[in-house]
């Protein structure tokens, strides 16, 4: 919580912040003011959980103080500090509702365990607050959800929870419906509280009301309701807001919907929301698309022909090692999908599926291991949020293995096809010579022998490239040491200990420590 401390003498200030522990009573931002004035104005500002403020002050003292912030901060906790005679002033403080009041001289340790009342009863506000904002919003997200449904579909639905939630339901009711969708692996339930309490609070000021309803995880739908038409600037400051508050917290795209007159218009509002959702893919993150706003797109479809042309031209490129050609392909193929509308995302998600793989089946032929771990094309182009990830994600696919074969001495077809096997199966702690043998049609013993010619036997490449890969993953403090251990093949967490501090002659956890310094 945060605590403004208002007092006009500075030393009573000061002697306060520096006697008491105030991370121990959950206070953890400090806020300081020497008038009534200063106060007043700093809590509008920061919205502090306590206030402990001297009852004696110029220019305004603490009774008018709390006076007017009774209204601004409703939940939060109010402490006087005072004198032995200030009575009339402490009868005040009483009527005002006061959590209590110390007196002067201060006594750290009864101002600590006052603080430490008024951080419980806040709390408690607090949890009563949410109860009640959590019915209120059950109901509100039913009669969002409703108005998401055709008008013949949810009419009586709507009717009956608009009399239950008193919304009033009168001809020249205004329905603007705003649909957002944002990156799912960033969607933060917190954010979306944080976000609709905001907005209500910025509509409150223009009596207009918003009912929200999440879909799907990664969809928002906001309708606003308004006593009348709002005019279209009005609607484009809340369309603004919204965007001011989700471009703080995650990739996203907004969509406004068309405005109506009347309940029974609210699904169209919606239905046209969605409608401009749909090729939000092929446009930046961020994008606001508007009825009234027409994007510049490309119109002409490409067919499959074209498709198949890019798949024979990325390979024919790639194996002819010519880079310039890769670039100008590229390019192509992103000036082809960028802004598109008449291409549904998974066709382009499918094309670059076949790209991905013809990249990979290049990477073979080229006998080049490969540059980064070894990769589900699929779930990586699925998890991909807009066309431009997924085309840098392309792009850096073939960046990488032109960078592979240009430093990459190729061995000969056997000792490739084995170090290209180690590669894609290190992480199976059971991986076998044997293994190795029979994808490579010659027996153990044969394949030992064979890989002596490298100047290593097999285990010690294997050894050698399971640990240079738990460096890389020793480089990330989100991984547990004993996950990289599972994550590159050692099931015995101090046998991989033992690997790794004799091949670097630190343990791995001196050798994290040492790289994140």
């Amino acid at each position: 919580m945060k605590l403004l401390i208002v007092d006009d003498e500075e030393l009573t200030r000061i002697g306060l912040i520096n006697s008491i522990d105030w991370e121990s009573l959950g206070i953890f931002t400090l806020f300081q003011a020497e008038d009534g004035v200063s106060g007043l104005r700093i809590a509008r500002e920061v919205r502090p959980e306590i206030i402990l403020c001297d009852v004696r002050m110029p220019r305004m003292n603490g009774i008018e103080l709390v006076e007017r912030l009774e209204k601004l901060l409703p939940n939060s906790a109010f402490i006087f500090m005072s004198g032995y005679s200030d009575k009339e002033y402490l009868k005040a403080a009483i009527r005002l509702k006061a959590i209590n009041y110390v007196e002067k001289p201060l006594d750290p340790a009864e101002v600590a365990a006052t603080i430490k009342e008024a951080y419980h009863c806040v709390r408690q506000n607090m949890k009563t607050v949410k109860n009640e904002l959590f019915y209120s919003r059950e109901g509100d997200s039913s009669f969002a959800a409703a108005l998401t449904q055709p008008y013949k579909v949810s009419r009586e639905t709507i009717a009956a929870l608009a009399k239950e939630l008193k919304i009033k339901l009168t001809p020249s009711l205004s329905v603007t419906s705003f649909v957002v969708k944002v990156e799912q692996s960033q969607a933060d339930l917190n954010h979306m509280n944080q976000i609709l309490t905001d907005l209500e609070i910025f509509l409150s000021y223009s009596c207009n009301r918003v009912y929200y309803i999440s879909k799907y995880i990664q969809y928002h739908i906001f309708h606003i309701l308004s006593p009348a038409p709002l005019s279209s600037p009005s609607m484009d400051r809340i369309g603004a807001f919204l965007k001011k508050c989700f471009q703080q917290t995650c990739a996203f795209y907004i969509s406004k919907g068309e405005t109506y007159t009347g309940i029974s218009k609210a699904y169209d509002s919606y239905a046209s929301a969605v409608s401009l959702m749909q090729s939000s893919f092929f446009f930046d993150s961020g994008t606001y698309f508007t009825p009234e706003k027409k994007m510049t797109v490309n119109t002409e479809k490409p067919g499959n022909g074209s498709y198949n042309r890019y798949v024979v031209l990325l390979s024919e490129a790639v194996l002819s090692k010519d880079l310039n050609t890769v670039k100008d392909l590229l390019l192509q193929l992103h000036h082809e999908f960028y802004q598109q509308k008449n291409i549904f995302p998974h066709e382009a998600r499918d094309l670059y599926y076949k790209l991905f793989m013809v990249l990979e089946d290049c990477r073979q032929q080229l006998r080049l291991a490969p540059a980064t771990e070894p990769e589900n094309a699929m779930k990586l182009l699925e998890n991909c949020f807009s066309f431009n990830k997924l085309h840098d994600k392309l792009t850096q696919k073939a960046e990488l293995l032109f960078e592979a074969a240009r430093s990459y001495m190729p061995d000969n077809s056997t000792i490739f096809l084995i170090k290209d096997y180690i590669h894609t199966h290190y992480h199976n702690d059971s991986l076998s010579v044997r293994d190795i043998g029979n994808e490579v049609f010659l027996s153990a013993s044969y394949v030992c022998t064979y890989f002596n010619e490298t100047g290593q036997t097999i285990n010690q490449y294997l050894t050698e490239y399971r640990l240079k890969k738990a460096k890389e993953l020793l480089a990330d403090p989100g991984y547990q040491i004993a996950d990289i251990s599972l994550k590159v093949g050692y099931s015995n967490g101090n046998y991989f200990s033992k690997s790794f501090k004799k091949l670097t002659g630190l343990s791995p956890s001196d050798y994290r420590e040492k790289m994140l310094k």
